[in-house]
């Protein structure tokens, strides 16, 4: 699998990353996920301090422990969990480079090699954060530093101010929000995009017309259901044979410039197998403009 440099840094990830979240707590079935992805080639996989309490961090370092140096491991700060469960926002310098710690014990390595804030607003202390960042790169804890946002003054804040390596964001066919302005400034800046939601909640896959039709489905973003399903419907109908909508949603993502990694999340072998199928297909230039005169132009809330 083609690997792609992270910003300036030195990783190289693959343009196909594992997205933790959806390995479940059941840990034989997460590390037979786990080495399959690292078979078919990915090196790139992301998880989250909250994720699952903290256990999906155990069960990604019990899997991984062996092969670590073959990994680029990512994981995530921000959301201070409480002991009922619960958790609230915080993104101060105490609090960063203390859970880095529980981090690193729950995933048994010595090192994280991509640190991301795990959200963030304009009304943080953005410069205490940064210098908790900048404070674990010097002392060896995390080799490189990012955040995962959908904020465009968030991230503008962290492009200006700090040495952010990545930006992961909602980004698809279906959420292009971040193609007029934010895409751009990155790939300026040298700052890679691994986004996340490329699948849109499965209304991007082989079930995307199923998902879409659920009574559970009001639309999304700016799309009422009606013109959700009709674009959906002309997303398939792009389709040759050997084409999936699944192959249409990453290669959509991957042929921006500013796109490094598209992390993607797998609850079965199946499923990861699929998007690893999907990953290898080909779409002409043609098809891929085609899809940006079908899908919205969609446009963030103005509190973003």
């Amino acid at each position: 699998m083609r690997k792609v440099q992270l910003g300036d840094s030195n990783l190289y990830v693959s343009e196909l990353a594992l997205g933790c979240m959806s390995l479940g707590t059941e840990r034989k079935q997460a590390n037979y996920i786990i080495d399959q992805a690292l078979d078919y080639g990915i090196n790139y996989l992301d998880t989250a301090d909250l994720y699952d309490q903290g256990r999906n961090e155990e069960i990604v370092g019990e899997a991984i422990k062996k092969r670590r140096n073959d990994i680029v491991l990512a994981t995530k700060v921000g959301n201070h969990l409480k002991e009922d469960g619960s958790w609230y926002w915080d993104p101060s310098k105490a609090y960063i480079k203390s859970q880095v710690k529980s981090s690193l014990k729950r995933l048994q390595t010595d090192h994280i090699d991509l640190y991301q804030l795990h959200g963030g607003t304009i009304e943080d202390p953005i410069d205490e954060t940064i210098e908790a960042f900048e404070e674990l790169v010097e002392e060896g804890v995390i080799r490189y530093y990012g955040i995962s946002s959908i904020r465009p003054n968030v991230i503008k804040q962290f492009v200006n101010k700090a040495s952010i390596q990545s930006v992961m964001m909602q980004y698809s066919i279906l959420d292009r929000r971040a193609e007029e302005e934010i895409l751009p400034l990155l790939q300026k800046q040298k700052i890679s995009v691994v986004t996340r939601g490329s699948l849109a909640k499965g209304m991007l896959t082989k079930d995307a017309l199923s998902i879409t039709q659920a009574k559970a489905q009001k639309g999304y973003l700016d799309y009422r259901q009606d013109e959700l399903l009709s674009t959906i419907k002309q997303l398939i109908d792009l389709l040759n044979r050997d084409q999936t909508l699944t192959g249409l949603a990453i290669q959509y993502a991957l042929q921006n410039g500013a796109v490094s990694s598209i992390v993607a999340g797998a609850s079965s072998s199946t499923q990861l197998s699929e998007n690893v199928k999907a990953l290898e297909q080909s779409f002409t230039t043609a098809q891929l403009e085609q899809v940006a005169h079908i899908a919205k132009q969609n446009k963030y809330e103005k509190h973003r």
